[in-house]
């Protein structure tokens, strides 16, 4: 029988290979493994459009009604996590197109997000830079122990990054539109309006899924209600802030700093305001890219594959 052609996209790194068992696969695929990013819908479509089986690493590469209707070939794509927003599934399974999904790892995002609190606020990325250019000493920082961490989002990453303000004697506050108070309480976990939260919080780290709700959540009025010695963190997603809107308050000093993993576009563009932003921490989305969760991610993706060519039941995404 004919191996399969699968196509890995996004795979920046390179690690594909090795972080998922293919050779489970080996007599059944040929993997092939795209390590650049590709935005052009034209170009894109005339790599993929010989493949059956796509992997898609989170929500890096969209696939639009639009674009998967110039995808006839296509009968699986696979999704790292169980939630894509950058997928249509219902135009998926409207052209028979199985979407499926993988678990995800559970304390990455959350780790990475106190680091860039830690790296924000002391100014370890600059202090850095100083010393190896034969400087010393240049900055100074807040001590994180006795100040408010607000948190936008009390699930699952917002519950961890609470535990850790916890650990350094932080008050923690927190608010969504749909936060339980009691789970709140039961943390420890004082909940607020979000109005209160900006003005009160020294950091401000969101921790919400990105919809239409959520989407530019986060403007020029809301920061303007934050303190001008409050910090900001977003793992979450670029959309839920105004990037233009954030790039001005930190040109004008009226936020002490930013710290962003995430971006409305991704990769970010050489020239996106951001990155020449004073006072800021920037990351290429790197909150889910871990070895556990990357040995996760691939370890269930060959476990789909491998169950949709023998029939079995996989991980389906809802519509």
């Amino acid at each position: 029988m004919a191996s399969l052609d699968v196509a890995v996209l996004d795979d920046y790194q390179g690690l594909a290979r090795d972080y998922g068992p293919w050779e489970r696969l080996a007599s059944q695929v040929q993997l092939h493994s795209f390590s650049d990013h590709i935005d052009d819908d034209d170009e894109l479509v005339a790599r993929l459009e010989p493949f059956a089986v796509i992997v898609a690493m989170r929500e890096r590469t969209p696939f639009s009604k639009a674009r998967l209707e110039r995808l006839p070939r296509l009968r699986l794509l696979v999704t790292t996590g169980m939630g894509n927003a950058a997928i249509d599934v219902d135009a998926a399974a409207q052209r028979g197109v199985l979407v499926s999904g993988t678990g995800i790892g559970m304390s990455s995002t959350g780790e990475l997000a106190w680091g860039l609190i830690l790296a924000l606020t002391r100014r370890i990325c600059e202090e850095d830079a100083n010393l190896r250019a034969g400087g010393w000493q240049r900055t100074i920082g807040p001590e994180l122990a006795g100040r408010t961490l607000g948190l936008i989002g009390l699930g699952r990453l917002g519950t961890q990054v609470a535990g850790y303000g916890a650990a350094f004697a932080m008050e923690v506050i927190a608010w969504s539109e749909n936060l339980d108070r009691a789970y709140a309480a039961a943390l420890g976990v004082q909940a607020v309006a979000k109005e209160e939260l900006l003005a009160r919080a020294d950091i401000v780290s969101i921790h919400t899924r990105l919809s239409g709700r959520t989407r530019g959540l986060i403007g020029a009025r809301e920061l303007a209600r934050m303190q001008p010695s409050a910090y900001l963190i977003n793992t979450s997603r670029g959309a839920i802030v105004d990037e233009q809107a954030l790039v001005a308050a930190l040109h004008a000093g009226q936020i002490a700093g930013a710290a962003l993993d995430v971006f409305d576009r991704e990769p970010l563009a050489s020239d996106d305001p951001l990155r020449s932003a004073p006072n800021t921490v920037l990351t290429p989305h790197i909150g889910y890219v871990a070895e556990d969760s990357y040995r996760g991610f691939y370890n269930d993706i060959v476990a789909d594959i491998e169950a949709w060519l023998a029939g079995s039941p996989i991980r389906v995404l809802g519509g």
